[in-house]
């Protein structure tokens, strides 16, 4: 069964956003982009809530074509036209969209189907609220958290909703000499 891997940047003190949504506050350079470009060449769906798959849409069908694109932006920009894209959202429809599948009701059903079909794990970018949903329905198998060495005070929390306790298993830890470190966990479902 393949696995739904949450991909988040994240503050020392949980938050994955400021108050309003803002993301200013996270470090990316290109040891970083190298290092994520080389685990989400292995995937072949991304998982994103509406408001994360707009902002990714509006940017990555072309980033890689403009005169002062870096590498990053070029294999980025590969790998997201090639990549099966999951969106959940109750507002927009898939009509007309490429290569995108929209989840709108019976969320749990619909998501252990994707589980069930063949491919590589499914990699959940960002997306809080998506994130939440599918926390509360215990449907994400791991987390890549990207601590920043922030700590916000307030915003969005990564864990909010939850009734019960999530027991995970540490992979692996990856510092950056930014200063972000990345911890790499799986749910332990023993």
């Amino acid at each position: 069964m393949r696995k739904i891997i949450s991909f988040m940047h994240i503050s020392l003190d949980g938050f994955v956003a400021g108050p309003n949504g803002e993301m200013d506050w996270i470090k990316v350079d290109e040891e970083i982009f190298d290092y994520v470009g080389k685990r989400i060449s292995e995937g072949d769906t991304a998982l994103y809530g509406r408001i994360t798959y707009q902002m990714m849409e509006n940017y990555w069908p072309t980033a890689g074509d403009k005169p002062t694109a870096t590498r990053h932006d070029i294999e980025h920009s590969r790998w997201y036209s090639k990549v099966h894209k999951i969106v959940l959202s109750k507002t927009m429809k898939d009509a007309g969209l490429t290569n995108t599948k929209i989840i709108s009701d019976k969320l749990s059903d619909r998501i252990n189907e994707i589980k069930q079909q063949p491919g590589a794990e499914i990699l959940l970018f960002g997306s809080p609220t998506a994130t939440h949903s599918l926390i509360q329905l215990n449907l994400i198998d791991g987390f890549w958290l990207f601590v920043n060495p922030i700590v916000l005070g307030r915003g969005i929390p990564l864990f909010v909703g939850i009734e019960d306790r999530i027991k995970l298993k540490l992979l692996n830890t990856q510092q950056f000499t930014c200063g972000v470190t990345e911890l790499n966990y799986i749910v332990d479902r023993q």
